[in-house]
């Protein structure tokens, strides 16, 4: 793709920014390998090319939730350890097995197919048992763990699987103070304690996600797992800023300004007509939507920088298109519209874009939709 070519929208991926951010991580955890998360495309962002940027920047170690997301990076010839998490019956346990990636395990139905899939591949399968130590997602509960953590050392001993790693994760990390979090980490300490005296010897215990990361030295243990903070956005604005902690947004996305049209006083503008212009003005027209992840939810109050200045999405967003009033400025066609971005030129940032549609930061970038060219720049690492 020509990288300079004007584009209805592109999504601008600083590679550079990406190897930064996780070289600051690792200095948040200096004592702790890092695993950069690179589930759901990397957030939004391109899971190879972030997969290999981190790993450049000295991750040890790359998460998805799916497996199919892990096998997508294998087949791509990403090296180095690679775990997921996320798993349904009837998974394709062999294919990870083979594929050398980690498999997480949280119940014993999941143990069995993992067992059997190692049993039919004819290699042991590398397995991370997960504890719920109080988020109540997967994870297996403190009352079965005794029964999960038997069959699992039976199998070990069988030569079935190799028990790499003891985890879980936080559920109020991103909210410093909050009781959850003292009474989590003293179970997963309880749990793995458990486990450890049975004879379990993991390569790495784990509950540490981006805000644990960040504010939590307690709670590093042997890896943390970073994902949005990889990204370069805070993991909870209460908790601080990406500056504060040393992050740079990695992507910026932007529009070529389709059409600018003078209109008079007491004009409708989209669906509904929820804005009517206050007097005559000039409106123009962005070509992205909700179909491109622009959130509906911030018809009305989304920011974008157009020819310097902040614009508010007037009326509704529509599936391929928004408005502007530009308040009589005359913006050439193909004006370039920033709707986020790390912010150094003035334009918005994803979290701004978080607080006009009332969610986080996360869902802004992770929702964009695959009708946006993502651009990946500075692929190649300084020095």
């Amino acid at each position: 793709m020509n990288e300079t070519a004007p584009l209805r929208a592109r999504a601008e991926i600083d590679l550079a920014a990406l190897r930064a951010n996780v070289r600051t991580l690792r200095a948040h955890a200096p004592s702790a390998a890092v695993m950069a998360v690179v589930k759901s495309d990397a957030y939004g962002h391109g899971a190879v090319p972030c997969a290999r940027a981190a790993l450049e920047a000295g991750a040890t170690w790359l998460g998805t939730a799916t497996p199919e997301e892990a096998l997508a990076l294998r087949a791509a010839g990403v090296p180095g350890r690679v775990m997921c998490w996320l798993w349904t019956p009837g998974g394709p346990w062999r294919e990870a097995v083979e594929a050398d990636l980690d498999v997480s395990v949280s119940g014993m139905w999941a143990l069995r197919e993992v067992v059997a899939a190692a049993a039919a591949a004819g290699v042991p399968a590398r397995v991370q048992l997960k504890a719920d130590t109080g988020l109540g997602r997967s994870g297996c509960q403190p009352a079965d763990w005794p029964e999960l953590v038997a069959e699992a050392l039976r199998a070990e001993a069988g030569g079935r699987i190799r028990i790499t790693g003891l985890w879980s994760h936080f559920a109020c990390a991103d909210e410093p103070g909050h009781p959850s979090v003292r009474a989590q980490l003293t179970l997963f300490r309880e749990m793995v304690a458990y486990a450890e005296e049975r004879g379990v010897r993991p390569e790495v215990r784990h509950i540490a996600n981006s805000p644990a990361t960040l504010t939590l030295p307690e709670s590093h243990f042997d890896l943390v797992r970073t994902g949005i903070a990889v990204y370069g956005i805070s993991p909870s604005p209460e908790i601080g800023t990406p500056a504060d902690f040393g992050l740079r947004p990695v992507m910026t996305l932007s529009a070529s300004l389709a059409l600018v049209k003078h209109v008079p006083g007491g004009h409708g503008v989209s669906y509904g007509h929820h804005y009517v212009t206050p007097g005559p003005t000039t409106l123009g027209l962005i070509p992205v939507g909700y179909a491109d992840g622009i959130p509906r939810h911030a018809s009305g109050t989304g920011p974008v920088l157009v020819g310097g200045k902040w614009r508010t999405v007037a009326g509704r967003i529509a599936m391929d298109q928004f408005v502007v009033d530009l308040g009589g400025d005359e913006p050439a066609p193909g004006t370039e519209a920033v709707l986020f971005g790390p912010g150094d030129r003035g334009e918005p940032t994803a979290e701004d874009w978080a607080r006009a549609a009332g969610t986080i930061a996360y869902e802004i970038v992770t929702r964009i939709g695959t009708r946006v060219p993502r651009v990946h720049v500075n692929r190649e690492q300084d020095g």
